[in-house]
């Protein structure tokens, strides 16, 4: 059931927040508009409404296809590698947006009649987005102009050229740091006010931000990686010991029965309407799903292991070693159903299978409906959401607790090359746990299968966090998407009893029976240059060409 409309209240401040007070600036670098600041800047409700911008903005339900693990409706020019350099983009223009947004408040919030704590518990909020937005940056660019502060018409800045990411990652830190110090425990957040950021935000999000700059470090040989995981190890424990709990299933966290304060495994949210027809912002995830634009590829079913704990193929998808005795080739496979017997409970919670309830009714596997794996998306997937349009109001999760385990469990085997079984229990085997699967991983078990631990540990990773935009930023920090990208992209079985009316001449289909979503021949990864983002080619001029374009794109 959808929470009472109390705990999303603070929402519809942010929808009407800031009108005609404050606006959001033009993004190819140009200054900030002027404000209306007369009678504003003066109360903490000021400062929250303020605060309440970056809420409003804050991007929730994104459709990514850029990884081996999902693919939408037409090919993704990053997942194949034929992007070229835009002239602009979202991808550098709505971070800035929201930099300048949190500088803004930073400033002139400075003149609030407010005591000290009032006030550095929104500029706790506006620094954690500050942050949030910078690491979007330098996960796609590298090295980004760090600006700090708000901007006028002739300041020097708007031609500044690329900060190195050292100092633009020490100033992540700094932003999150202090948003932690200042912000409240979820436990003291007020029920009205569920959905802001708490400590457990900050803590988590510099978790976040010190592994995958640790791990990129490390396997792209750039810099100190263990002053980093070292980090990510210590912002994970923190938020450990704030008191957070699994929730107790896991096809239900992403579904309306999870949404509230009740629900401690949710550290940050993008909250969207009370229901259809009290509708504050919507979204159109589940319809989305129907019309494949998230469709899962065989390349991520391929990472769910069997009931005994053994895999079918190892982490860059190429046959296992040590081979579950379920395990099936797929030349052998008897219905499109098969991939799912005897798995990992999660995988029959993250896809449907055929015959099960899924849109309209059974799922009938087809790629005629845009889903070009046939294979369809089931988590998250919500029959209410379905059947409005654009009204959507299941929450995004965007920090969960899940995720705050998994980071201590990378950073720790990543930093000692070993993990114990305490550890092991305290982080992958309650996520198992929690998903009903009974295999435990352990030291003893992976040896005696010869079984790598770093590679359990990022099985884990995928297939708990699936289909959440993880996969391809976890492929470029591993220094694995070139092999992985070029390769082909693998969909359902074909099979004439599941597939009703569907014509096997027209679908690529390979010699196992499976479909080719994406074949090799129009795949690629130029290891040289597609590891960074192309800068926006108007970010180049009006720089005066100061912004030096990303290595080896022309």
């Amino acid at each position: 059931m959808k929470q009472p409309n109390k705990t999303k209240s603070f929402i519809r401040i942010a929808i009407i927040c800031l009108t005609g007070v404050v606006s959001s600036c033009s993004l190819d670098r140009f200054p900030e508009s002027e404000f209306s600041d007369v009678d504003f800047w003066n109360t903490e409700t000021d400062l929250m409404n303020a605060a309440n911008r970056h809420y409003q903005l804050l991007a929730g339900f994104q459709l990514d296809a850029r990884g081996d693990d999902n693919v939408n409706q037409t090919a993704n020019s990053v997942s194949n590698g034929t992007r070229t350099i835009p002239n602009t983009s979202d991808d550098w223009n709505n971070p800035y947006r929201d930099i300048f947004t949190a500088n803004n408040i930073l400033e002139k919030g400075a003149k609030a009649q407010v005591s000290d704590e009032v006030k550095n518990r929104y500029f706790g909020e506006a620094r954690f987005f500050r942050a949030y937005a910078y690491f979007s940056l330098l996960q796609k660019y590298g090295d980004v102009p760090l600006i700090l502060k708000t901007l006028d018409t002739d300041a020097p800045e708007l031609t500044m050229p690329r900060t190195p990411k050292a100092e633009v990652i020490q100033a992540i830190y700094e932003d999150l740091d202090f948003a932690a110090a200042w912000l409240p425990t979820h436990q003291q957040l007020p029920t009205a006010q569920y959905g802001r950021v708490t400590k457990s935000s900050a803590l988590a999000l510099k978790a976040r931000v010190a592994l995958y700059v640790g791990t990129r470090a490390k396997f792209h040989n750039d810099g100190d990686w263990q002053s980093h995981l070292t980090l990510a190890l210590q912002a994970a424990q923190a938020v450990m010991d704030q008191g957070h709990q699994l929730y107790p299933t896991y096809d239900g966290l992403f579904q309306h029965e999870a949404e509230g304060p009740d629900n401690t495994e949710n550290i940050f949210v993008k909250i969207y309407g009370v229901s259809a027809s009290n509708l504050i912002v919507g979204h159109n995830y589940s319809r989305d799903m129907e019309n494949g634009r998230n469709a899962p590829t065989r390349n991520l079913v391929r990472q769910y292991l069997y009931a005994d704990g053994l895999p079918a193929y190892n982490g860059v998808n190429q046959p296992s070693l040590t081979r579950s005795t379920h395990f099936v080739e797929e030349s052998e496979e008897d219905s499109y159903n098969a991939v799912f017997q005897n798995r990992d409970p999660r995988l029959a919670m993250t896809l449907f299978q055929a015959g099960e309830q899924a849109y309209k009714g059974p799922w009938i596997p087809t790629t005629t409906l845009g889903s070009r794996s046939a294979f369809a998306a089931k988590k998250g997937f919500n029959l209410e959401d379905w059947q409005t349009n654009n009204a959507g109001t299941v929450d995004k999760i965007l920090i969960r607790y899940g995720e705050v385990l998994l980071i201590y469990a990378e950073a720790k085997y990543e930093l000692d090359n070993a993990i114990s079984d305490a550890d092991l229990d305290l982080t992958v085997n309650a996520l198992r746990q929690r998903a009903g699967f009974q295999a435990r991983l352990t030291n003893a078990f992976a040896q005696a299968n010869n079984l790598d631990m770093r590679e359990e540990i990022r099985r884990e990773r995928t297939v708990e966090l699936a289909l959440e935009g993880f996969r391809y930023d976890d492929l470029i920090r591993w220094k694995i998407a070139e092999t992985l990208l070029p390769g082909q992209l693998l969909g359902a079985k074909f099979d004439t009893e599941d597939w009703v009316g569907a014509d096997p001449s027209t679908l690529n289909i390979n010699s196992d029976g499976v479909l080719i979503v994406e074949n090799t021949n129009v795949r690629s990864f130029n290891s040289d240059r597609d590891y960074l983002y192309p800068i926006p080619f108007n970010e180049v001029t009006l720089s005066g060409g100061s912004v030096v374009q990303n290595p080896n794109w022309q």
